[in-house]
């Protein structure tokens, strides 16, 4: 299953995952755009300023019926201390056996340092209400980052 991709035009693999507060699933959320984007670990420098913008801009997103879910494999736990601490009002999802990560094709090898890893590369996927992939950001670079996700959004 490794290194499998999806791509604008798929049909979103479905999933269920646990959160801070109870289980999310594609099919719950059927007929809402949604925004899932994928981090590498809770309370590190991007990934926090990353789930901050999405929080800013969290208003701008319920206007257009948007739902956010981060996913990392962080546990459930980690993801309500996160919440917390930067008072993230998002469902962070917990994709601990790394099942949900394989199936969007973001379990890549990394490099830091010359040294090899398996890790999360940072993604975001727009699926409209129907369960369709409308756009993949891939390698996302934070900055200006959720902006350009709400834009698209807006369109759909």
């Amino acid at each position: 299953m490794l290194g499998m991709s999806v791509d604008v035009g798929d049909r979103a693999p479905d999933f269920k995952m646990p959160t801070d507060d109870g289980d999310v699933s594609l099919k719950s959320l059927k007929g809402r755009n949604i925004v899932l984007y994928f981090y590498p670990k809770d309370d590190t420098p991007g990934c926090t300023k990353e789930a901050c913008g999405f929080q800013d801009a969290l208003p701008n997103f319920s206007k257009i019926d948007a739902e956010i879910i981060g996913i990392s494999k962080d546990s459930p736990t980690r993801h309500q201390n996160f919440k917390k601490k930067y008072g993230l009002k998002f469902k962070l999802a917990s994709d601990e056996d790394g099942a949900v990560c394989e199936s969007y094709g973001v379990w890549k090898e990394k490099k830091n340092y010359g040294r090899s890893y398996m890790g999360i590369e940072r993604s975001t996927f727009l699926i409209d209400g129907k369960g369709v992939i409308r756009k993949v950001w891939r390698k996302v670079k934070v900055n200006g980052h959720v902006d350009e996700v709400l834009e698209v959004a807006k369109a759909l």
